[in-house]
């Protein structure tokens, strides 16, 4: 099993709306490493920590599992979406993405700024400089470490 961790902005997708709704399609990622990583990388039951972005407190809010293997993301056909692609073609769709489900929400934020000073989570993608990818890999000792911050 593999793990992860993806971002989202709370005003536009939070982890209580997904625990609303259970279950969401993860679409918009408009990044090739990100897509790279849902498309060839997730698998359904891997686990990932849900991640509040752009916000007064970024940082892990939430863990939540891949519930479906990749398919197209039909925003990109889609010429009223935001994430419309007019290069994409559904015989050879651009951008992929997964459904997640709700798992937990955590009973704190775990700060971006508390992982950044961690020693244990020195090589997490996440707490690099100039990592911005909504969607990336967490190490199986980072997700057990970052569980016991909880």
């Amino acid at each position: 099993m593999n793990h992860w961790l993806m971002k989202s902005e709370p005003d536009a997708f939070s982890i209580d709306d997904l625990k609303r709704k259970g279950q969401e399609a993860w679409d918009g990622v408009r990044n090739y490493q990100a897509r790279n990583f849902m498309r060839d990388g997730m698998r359904v039951g891997d686990k990932v920590f849900f991640y509040h972005s752009n916000c007064a407190e970024p940082g892990i809010v939430g863990v939540a599992q891949v519930a479906t293997d990749a398919y197209p993301d039909p925003s990109q056909f889609d010429p009223k979406s935001k994430y419309f692609d007019p290069a994409s073609s559904r015989d050879n769709p651009r951008w992929m993405l997964v459904e997640v489900k709700f798992v937990k929400k955590l009973k704190r934020t775990i700060s971006l700024k508390e992982l950044q000073g961690d020693p244990a989570l020195v090589e997490m993608p996440l707490v690099r400089k100039g990592n911005r990818l909504s969607v990336m890999p967490v190490g199986a000792a980072e997700w057990r470490h970052i569980l016991t911050l909880e």
